[in-house]
């Protein structure tokens, strides 16, 4: 059962455990067929390169998406939605072609909702702000070259699991990341963070020396960004999450509602953990996977 959280309410921030857990690039194509009843082909197009030119090798081996795109046949016409999707894995690990990341882009695409699934630097190997310059970097490649596949572009959403939640939050709010790469962070149609860290991330934390169950809030976390001026959020976590995930989730939604902020929701999942909040989402019938549904298409011109 999903419980929704839309009633202000200041809340304690308790301490987070930490754990989580050249030209543009055309890459390769390939096509395959969803595990979904209705059998849409879909084109898959891997490791597109969404930053060139003068880039570090880091950036050359790591900054690369797949596009995940839905049938454009009579069932599914041009226009459809995008989700840009980041992993997880506590900005150390992880990869856009792990098994759910695949499951849940092949979910989507079958539904007639793009994926663009995201690859960015790691830590140790990158600090912040690296990783979410790449996250940002991604958004505004799959903004700009989206209508090229058949995308609508006022329909772009950004989403991810624990750390691509953090990294979703941030290009959200972060009033620099996008703009400079000539991008608005109200031009993207809305943000879902799916048990992201809404406090200084655990892993930046131990980049600068400090405790990782020691929660701060400093310019790179979400809540120290909260503004009316934002797309709407629409936020997860499970009821049986890492300790203070739903806190800080509650805890964020209400500074951004007193912000002025008027379309942010967080969602609590009962029965779900960490993992089962998202590993689940290609699951017919997943209620988290329903709600993101739901909330693209209500945001439909």
């Amino acid at each position: 059962m999903i419980r929704y959280f839309t009633l202000f309410s200041i809340l304690l921030l308790i301490g987070s455990l930490g754990f989580e857990d050249s030209t543009w690039g055309q890459g390769t194509s390939s096509t395959l067929s969803t595990r979904d009843t209705n059998s849409i082909g879909i084109r898959v197009i891997r490791d597109v390169a969404y930053k060139t030119g003068s880039v570090s090798g880091a950036e050359q081996t790591r900054c690369k998406l797949d596009w995940y795109l839905p049938s454009t046949s009579s069932d599914t016409p041009a226009g459809f939605p995008t989700i840009v999707w980041f992993h997880g894995g506590g900005l150390q690990n992880g990869h856009k072609a792990g098994d759910h990341e695949v499951a849940i882009a092949k979910r989507y695409a079958g539904d007639g909702i793009a994926v663009a699934s995201v690859n960015y630097r790691l830590s140790p190997n990158a600090n912040y702000p690296a990783y979410v310059d790449d996250a940002a970097a991604a958004v505004a490649f799959v903004y700009k070259n989206v209508q090229s596949h058949g995308g609508d572009q006022r329909r772009v959403f950004v989403s991810g699991h624990s750390a691509g939640g953090y990294l979703t939050a941030m290009v959200g709010l972060h009033p620099e990341r996008l703009s400079r790469y000539g991008v608005k962070r109200t031009d993207l149609a809305g943000y879902v963070p799916i048990a992201g860290q809404m406090v200084t991330h655990s892993t930046v934390r131990g980049e600068r020396g400090i405790p990782r169950h020691q929660p701060i809030i400093d310019e790179a976390a979400p809540s120290f960004h909260v503004t009316k001026d934002a797309s709407p959020f629409l936020c997860f976590a499970g009821d049986n999450d890492l300790p203070a995930r739903s806190e800080e989730n509650r805890y964020f939604v209400a500074a951004m509602k007193a912000a002025g902020h008027d379309d942010v929701t967080f969602v609590e999942v009962a029965g779900r953990d960490h993992g089962s909040i998202a590993n689940r989402m290609d699951e017919p019938g997943d209620e988290v996977a329903a709600a993101l549904k739901r909330f693209i298409n209500r945001a439909a011109h």
